[in-house]
């Protein structure tokens, strides 16, 4: 059953692979990067990138390497932006030209737990930690302290693109509706100045399916200065 295109619509372009593609799709150049990498690297490699190559073929975008650029963001043909994602068993690639769309961020993480307090510490705030108990007992099957680390990457993704800057984990809170599939992030830093207005935060959608969570933020040019679905 399809997953993304419950969170995703037009103008966005999207395509998601539950399988791997052959690894003879790949263009030289691309090829080149994961010459020597293990057999698991090089087919995830492979097929986010064939996802990537089929929504940009829905915008009519010719087929075309995509090599990590600055801190391994991907690099999109001029007027497009898009983001990218893969965990065990599932890749995805979301695209939408620049005229229509500020900024993509998607994520995929197994539904499964941070391992251990340190790490879950690492990648969430206090506030963040302090709701985890309350969402758990509204929604025992979703491993939420994951969900939010999810959310935050996919934050980071559609952030740096838009500044050229990083963004730690406790740079921003994450707020999730468990109910509405929806979730905020409230920017800890000043955020980049959009259409005349500074960026706070974004707004994005979540869902678990098939033990896989995924999060997306589409910033459409629509949007005001504190973030907006697409």
């Amino acid at each position: 059953m399809p997953v993304i295109e419950l969170l995703l619509s037009e103008p966005t372009a999207f395509a998601e692979s539950f399988e791997d593609e052959p690894s003879s799709g790949l263009f030289p150049a691309e090829d080149e990067l994961v010459a020597g990498s293990v057999p698991r690297r090089r087919r995830e490699f492979t097929t986010v990138r064939a996802c990537a190559r089929r929504a940009l073929g829905q915008l009519g975008v010719a087929s075309v390497p995509i090599l990590p650029g600055l801190r391994g963001a991907p690099g999109w043909p001029a007027g497009v932006v898009g983001s990218m994602t893969h965990c065990v068993g599932y890749r995805a690639a979301a695209v939408a030209r620049t005229e229509d769309v500020v900024a993509i961020g998607i994520d995929a993480e197994p539904n499964l737990p941070i391992r251990t307090d340190g790490a879950r510490d690492l990648v969430t705030v206090a506030e963040e930690r302090a709701r985890l108990p309350a969402l758990r007992a509204r929604r025992p099957e979703v491993h939420w302290d994951r969900l939010v680390f999810s959310a935050k990457e996919s934050v980071y993704k559609a952030w740096f693109p838009l500044t050229g800057r990083s963004l730690d984990f406790d740079q921003a809170v994450v707020t999730v509706d468990p109910d509405e599939g929806t979730f905020q992030a409230r920017l800890l830093v000043p955020g980049p100045v959009l259409d005349g207005g500074r960026l706070s935060g974004f707004e994005g959608r979540w869902l678990l399916r098939h033990d896989v969570l995924l999060t997306t933020i589409a910033f459409a040019r629509r949007a005001s200065a504190a973030g907006a679905l697409v």
